[in-house]
């Protein structure tokens, strides 16, 4: 459903047509199926197969979500929560920069 969030069939739509990456997103917004039935997309069904149970998760690389949703805040928190860039490649430009100012923060001052 559109309502989903970041798990919504249009973004898995998005994120494989548009940009060509693999997501791993599971689907746990939106209103649970009474009957138990499955999601009603394609990649939000598979992305429920492929992500449940612990086993599955860690064979299809999704076990650090914690580290990185730690990494994400602390950007946000400490360098900034948004992009000034308008073109993609100045985007990405921007994004490794930030990144790499965050790398070296954590090995100044730990």
């Amino acid at each position: 459903p559109p309502g989903a969030g970041f798990d919504s069939e249009p973004n898995h739509v998005l994120l494989r047509n548009d940009h060509g990456i693999r997501g791993l997103i599971p689907p746990k917004h939106g209103r649970p199926s009474k009957t138990g039935k499955p999601p009603a997309g394609y990649w939000r069904r598979l992305m429920k197969s492929l992500l449940r149970t612990k086993r599955r998760r860690r064979k299809h690389g999704y076990t650090q979500r914690a580290q990185v949703e730690t990494s994400n805040s602390m950007i946000k928190r400490n360098l900034t929560d948004e992009l000034t860039s308008r073109s993609y490649p100045a985007q990405n430009r921007e994004l490794r920069l930030i990144v790499l100012t965050h790398n070296l923060m954590i090995l100044c001052f730990g």
